[in-house]
């Protein structure tokens, strides 16, 4: 088997253990009150694990093949996800999720296939100290505004997805600096702070996309962080990286284009789930006096809706049932003087 193709096969495979964390872990936040972190669930640690196969299998892909191939590969973790849910976990998605889902897709694949890679660069310190503060308070911001639109359970989980993408973008990102210092013979302990970083958004963003899947399904935060995952790492890399689209100014309006595509499918997705919740609620609310046993509407007489609609009234006897009797009021209540016993007269002969 040639570098290439074993490259595919690696990136085929981590895509679907991706997308197998991706619905445990959907699972675990439908049934467990902890949102962030449930420990003793043993499926969310499994979760972990299909993630950590999957990061590790991505790694090596990239190893043996370009990144401009294993990128758009990476984001077929969406297509495998959908199929895998509604197999193993029978939660479907309707038309309008999977449409939304193939265009993130196919938008992805757009943008990182017209990307080019330069020669391999660092950062320097200060650039990593920027790029570490700009992270984290975008991170708590976006937290923040989740946590301020509770009452919305489809858009909190885009903006929680949105931070969890941010934070494994930027952990990406730090994860190439150690790569090219490790090449570069630059010491351990002067990578501590790096990777001491890399765990924390690495962390962080588990973190967050666990609780992105509460109340919101698997497509909508699935599909959110694989596209800003990616889209992050690609933004540092231009702006800091000196990579360039190809193709020129044809190929830089290409994967703008390719972004508005990827861009439409997640803003589909979240109004699709919306649209779902919004009339499961409407259901729920127009059932809930019946199933309370609430008051049921008061039904008209049979003669009144003879005589509205024109008929005769009803023939029923009005005497039918015994008239009742009417009560004469009492009389009103005298006071008599309590009789005395007569007392025997005694006989005198």
């Amino acid at each position: 088997m040639s570098a290439l193709a074993l490259s595919v096969v690696l990136s085929l495979v981590s895509a679907v253990a991706y997308a197998g964390g991706a619905i445990l872990q959907e699972r675990v936040a439908a049934t467990t009150p902890d949102q962030y972190a449930p420990l003793r669930r043993g499926a969310w640690w499994t979760a972990i694990a299909l993630n950590g196969l999957g990061a590790l299998l991505h790694v090596v892909a990239l190893a043996y093949g370009p990144l401009s191939l294993v990128q758009p590969l990476g984001a077929l973790t969406i297509v495998f996800a959908l199929p895998m849910a509604a197999l193993f976990v029978r939660r479907r998605a309707g038309a309008t999720a999977w449409r939304g889902a193939l265009m993130a897709t196919v938008g992805l694949a757009g943008l990182l296939s017209l990307t080019s890679t330069s020669d391999s660069q660092t950062l320097a310190d200060a650039e990593r100290v920027m790029l570490g503060l700009v992270t984290g308070g975008g991170v708590a911001v976006l937290t923040l505004a989740a946590h301020a639109v509770h009452r919305h359970p489809v858009v909190r989980s885009v903006l929680l997805a949105c931070a969890a993408g941010a934070a494994f973008g930027i952990a990406s990102v730090f994860t190439k600096t150690v790569a090219v210092d490790w090449d570069h013979r630059v010491g351990l302990v002067e990578q501590l702070p790096t990777l001491g970083a890399i765990a924390v958004l690495a962390a962080a963003g588990l973190l967050l996309s666990q609780a992105s899947y509460r109340g919101a399904g698997l497509a909508a935060p699935l599909s959110t962080v694989t596209v800003v995952n990616p889209v992050v790492a690609a933004a540092v890399g231009l702006t800091l990286f000196g990579e360039s689209f190809r193709h020129g100014a044809t190929g830089t309006v290409l994967a703008l284009g390719s972004g508005v595509v990827a861009a439409c499918g997640l803003i589909l997705l979240t109004t699709e789930r919306i649209a779902r919740e919004a009339a499961t609620l409407t259901t729920a609310a127009e059932a809930g006096p019946v199933a309370r046993g609430g008051p049921s509407t008061p039904q008209p007489d049979a003669a009144e809706t003879a005589a509205e609609a024109g008929g005769a009234p009803c023939p029923c006897p009005t005497d039918a049932l015994p008239a009742v009797p009417s009560q004469q009021p009492a009389p009103p209540h005298r006071r008599t003087r309590p009789r005395q016993p007569r007392r025997r007269e005694r006989m005198v002969s």
